[in-house]
């Protein structure tokens, strides 16, 4: 190892901004339960085949069906 290296003509990451970011997502037990089922059986890491299945989601720009019903009042 040199003692020190000239970072003057040093070039940022173009791979930075694919990389992954934490955050906090709160699921129902049962929906985590299912993923967690899914990832043993490919033995992946839950978190990695959760990623895996929103990123096809937001690949193929699914849309989510959401339909409000009126509260009865």
């Amino acid at each position: 190892m040199r003692k020190e290296y000239d970072f003057s003509r040093s070039e940022k990451n173009p791979h930075a901004r694919r990389l992954k970011k934490q955050v906090t997502i709160r699921l129902d037990s049962d929906t985590l339960a299912y993923f967690k089922r899914l990832a043993d059986e490919a033995a992946l890491p839950y978190q990695t085949l959760i990623n895996m299945y929103l990123r096809d989601c937001a690949a193929r720009r699914k849309q989510l069906r959401l339909e409000w019903r009126p509260s009865s009042s």
